[in-house]
């Protein structure tokens, strides 16, 4: 998720922009999926590739209450560095 310089902001917008594209929760925003969905996913294993790593990263993210980097992504701004 870093690069020794902080949070990597293409990965941060993927997280706002990308949709669940499976299961319970299809179409939901990865950002916006419940805190109980990730940590079954921490438990039975991360899906292989680029949806297991956005999925560990928002699980990590909220796990840590930093959803706070997030938010002006959201809104449709740029990440606080760029």
């Amino acid at each position: 998720m870093t690069t020794g310089e902080g949070p990597d902001p293409e990965i941060l917008l993927q997280l706002v922009s990308m949709k669940m594209p499976f299961g319970k929760y299809k179409g939901t925003l990865l950002c916006n999926l419940p805190d109980f969905y990730l940590a079954w996913f921490k438990k039975q294993g991360f899906p292989k590739g680029k949806l297991g790593v956005l999925l560990e990263t928002i699980f990590e993210i909220k796990s840590n209450g930093l959803t706070f980097l997030l938010d002006p992504l959201k809104k449709g701004g740029r990440f606080p560095n760029q």
